[in-house]
Parts: C-alpha cells; structure tokens; sequence
C-alpha cells in the first residue's frame, strides 16, 4: 500500500511543495493511502460565507447551487470555494482505516464521525447531492472523503441528533476560543449574534464575563435580535448593518457608557466588517475575528488607519478541547438548545 505524509502533502497535485489547504489542486482519487481514513460520506456542512457567496451566484436556485458545488470539487478535488477561501466540515461513516493507523487510532469501521478540519484541504469527490438544506447551509450527499492522520475529529454524541452535533461541531471554535478569551467584568460585543456561531459564543461570553460583566449582540434583523434576546443571555442587543462602522461604534459606545469593549467577537458571513469591529473596541482590547469573510489586510490596515491600538486574533478553527466544549452547550442551556433543535434539526 502507498505511504503518506502525516499532513497529507501526498495528495498535493498544484503547486507542489505546498499543504493540501493552500495548494489550489490536490488528489482526491479514494484509494487510500496507508496512514488515511476513508469516509463514506452523508452531510456536508458548508462554512456560511462560503455557502450564501455560492447562493447568491446560483441566484438561490438549488440546481445551480449544486452546479456551482460539483465543479468546485471537480476542479479543485476538494471544496475549497475559490471565492471565499473556506469550505467547511462533514458528517460521515468510517469505511476503512490505513493499516499504518490502525494501531494508534482509536477510530473503528462503521463509526459515525464529524471531521473537524475544513473541506479546504479534505480530498473529497461528490457522486450524487441528494437534498440541499438552504436555511442550515447543509447538503445531503453521496460520496466519499479522505482524513488525513492529522486531521482531527470528533465521533457523533448518541444524546443529540447529528444534524443538531454537526451545526455546533461547525463552529466549535468560536465558542471555545470565547471562553479562553473572556474575562470576569469583560464588556463583550458579539457582532453576528444571532447566527449558530455568535448564539454559542454568547453563552460562553456570559458565562465567563459574570455577573460584573456586560454582553451587547448585534444583529441585522429582527428575527435575528428577537432569538438573541429570547435566550436571556444579552444586556442589550443592537440592530446594526455590521458593514456600517460608524453606526456600530455610536450605539455600542451609547450601550457600554463609552466604554466600548473589551473583547469584540466577529461571526458574521459577509464581506466589510472588519472595521466595525474594530471601532467597537476600547483601545487596548481585543478582537476576535472568527468569520471567514474577514479580509485580514482590511484588518490591519483598517486599525492602522484609524489609529486604533487593539490586539486582533485571526479566526482559529481549533483550541484545545473545542469540540467537548461547545457540545457541552447544548448540554447546559436548554433554551439554546431548543433554538439550536429547531433551526438544526
């Protein structure tokens, strides 16, 4: 059997000498290679900015979605949208184990898994889409999948549907890094609240900014604020277009008594936020940039350009033990979970 690289630079086709992540074209032809995991592949989660970039091209007709999904994939051997940068994570049955894993995995046949590194850099191949789930940014599929050895995962919890694990495992990060992030007395503003990414760092955020400490959500719509407000979690949630800086930075610094915020959580999936979030925070604070439409050079330049002296921290999908922690949330809070169940499940 051919042998692999832990890191799956085997599989790279163009350019050579690069990850599979960055690499524009990798392998995804589904015989294994000894250290590799084949999955069976039922649910794609696609990443939300990369999912509503691809809606908004397909002009929200399925047929042209699924066009536009295929032929990423069939170009690229794995789904990395070359609009956005992002792919996103998938549900599948373990099919077979390299035998040079096998002893040191503790992954078996027939497992049911969520992988948690993104398909931007999973060889993946799509052989039917089966449903297409708008509203979730979910796609039902007939395919296969390839783990490399150092692609991290997560078996599915038997007390939760996997539709409502696979929402949460999405975006585990978020919640995970906001409770490494935030502080007892933090003033914390959430921009993109109400979506699954900003409704889980809200419960972290208010968990460990305490009783001392202030939560402001920023949502654009209505329905939005409404589901923010109704998990008792904020102190106040703003209506705000996150692309319009100035506006952000008037209403939080009415909220926080122009204080402005210590730690500031970007989860929003559109383009031109980068500043809002910055203006949002007190200088000397922090911003969390989870969202994958965040330019990073729009970022730094932005904070340049205004003179604003904050610490900002690129997205990380990964922190130590993301996965148990945001599952743990569904476990916790029962009114996130019931919103989590009906928007999910």
């Amino acid at each position: 059997m051919r042998k692999g690289d832990p890191y799956g630079t085997h599989r790279v086709i163009e350019p050579k000498g690069l990850l599979p992540q960055p690499a524009w074209k990798i392998d995804n032809d589904m015989e294994i290679y000894d250290n590799e995991v084949l999955i069976d592949v039922e649910i794609l989660n696609i990443d939300s900015a990369s999912f509503t970039q691809i809606e908004i091209e397909a002009g929200g007709d399925e047929s042209r979605i699924a066009g536009i999904m295929t032929g990423i994939v069939k170009e690229r051997g794995k789904h990395h949208n070359p609009v956005t940068g992002s792919g996103g994570m998938l549900i599948g049955k373990v099919e077979k184990i390299g035998p040079a894993l096998e002893s040191k995995s503790e992954l078996k046949v027939g497992q049911r898994l969520a992988t948690l590194v993104s398909l931007s850099l999973t060889p993946l191949r799509i052989d039917t889409i089966k449903k297409i789930h708008k509203e979730i940014d979910q796609v039902e599929i007939e395919g296969k999948a390839i783990l490399f050895e150092s692609g991290i995962y997560a078996v599915l919890p038997d007390d939760m549907p996997q539709t409502l694990a696979l929402a949460v495992l999405d975006v585990a990060g978020a919640a995970a890094q906001t409770a490494k992030l935030v502080r007892p007395g933090d003033k914390v503003v959430i921009i993109g609240v109400g979506g699954k990414s900003g409704l889980l760092c809200l419960h972290e955020a208010k968990k460990r900014s305490g009783v001392t400490g202030q939560v402001i959500g920023i949502a654009p719509r209505e329905a939005s604020k409404k589901r923010a407000e109704s998990t008792g979690l904020c102190d106040t949630v703003l209506m705000a277009d996150a692309a319009d800086a100035l506006d952000v930075m008037r209403k939080v610094e009415e909220a926080s008594g122009g204080e402005m915020a210590d730690v500031t959580i970007n989860c929003v999936n559109i383009p031109n936020t980068e500043l809002s979030s910055i203006l949002a925070t007190r200088d000397g604070g922090l911003v969390y940039f989870f969202s994958m439409a965040t330019s990073f050079t729009a970022a730094a330049l932005g904070a340049e350009g205004v003179g604003k002296d904050v610490n900002m921290i690129i997205g990380n999908g990964y922190t130590r033990d993301h996965a148990a922690i945001s599952l743990n949330i569904m476990r916790e809070n029962p009114v996130l979970r019931k919103i989590f169940e009906e928007l999910y499940t």
